[in-house]
């Protein structure tokens, strides 16, 4: 029994110092193998960046496609746009004739004549158009021409983008008839057109008052602040309240710009 105590105990240590061998061999870490395990992930790195310059190379870059004009791009239909003109806006437009084609032609690429019979600006489109947008530009151009404003004033829709026409009514503000109407017009207008110039000058905007209809041209910013000091003037507010007020407006953009 002593000596099959002492052969159990002799496996029972060799097996210990077997389990002790394995797992020193399985957490212990070779410099030598690490470092050759640095250098397979390099070159493999290295070999990926050369295949991506291969393709560079080779010439896989995006295409690039001409822009379509704005016939092609409407599968090759004519759109059209038709402008009526007011009966008091009929001489102005004769005498301005050249100066609202010249634009229409030779920037927006537009076909534009003027219907005798019906009284109205008509354009379309052509293979000549390269913006898609230019007859809704040119529609507007017109339109605001229609409206009361200037040449000169109108163009700058063409040009900017961030542009609008906003109109309204007096009667809108508040319900007024007879003389009361006709004095908040008055208001509007000042002696000589002083009040409309001077919230012109200070929201630089455009202001048209057309007999009981006001339109204005400008940003959408400063539309907001003349409209809010003509619906002053409208409701009954003294005009040298509205001065100062412009005052301040015009004093706050010029620090802004």
């Amino acid at each position: 029994l002593h000596e099959l105590n002492q052969t159990m105990d002799a496996e029972m240590e060799s097996q210990q110092n077997h389990e002790i061998a394995m797992t020193n061999a399985a957490t212990t870490i070779d410099a030598n193998v690490v470092q050759s395990r640095i250098l397979q992930s390099s070159s493999l790195a290295q070999a990926a960046a050369a295949e991506v310059d291969s393709d560079d190379e080779m010439g896989t870059d995006q295409p690039v496609f001409a822009k379509l004009n704005a016939m092609a791009e409407r599968g090759g239909k004519v759109e059209y746009r038709r402008i009526r003109c007011p009966k008091h806006r009929y001489t102005p437009l004769r005498n301005d004739w050249e100066q609202i084609l010249m634009p229409l032609v030779e920037f927006l690429k537009l076909q534009v004549r003027f219907n005798t019979k019906t009284r109205s600006i008509e354009m379309k489109t052509s293979s000549h158009t390269p913006d898609t947008g230019a007859l809704q530009k040119g529609a507007d151009f017109c339109s605001a021409y229609m409206l009361g404003f200037e040449v000169q004033d109108a163009v700058a829709l063409l040009r900017l983008d961030d542009l609008y026409v906003e109109a309204f009514q007096v009667t809108d503000v508040k319900m007024l008839k007879g003389d009361h109407l006709s004095r908040a017009v008055g208001r509007v207008a000042g002696h000589d057109g002083k009040t409309r110039f001077a919230i012109e000058n200070a929201t630089r905007c455009r202001i048209v008052v057309a007999d009981t209809r006001v339109n204005m041209l400008g940003s959408y910013a400063n539309i907001r602040i003349a409209r809010n000091a003509i619906c002053d003037l409208i409701l009954g507010a003294p005009p040298g309240k509205v001065y100062n007020s412009m005052r301040n407006v015009a004093k706050r953009m010029s620090e802004r710009y």
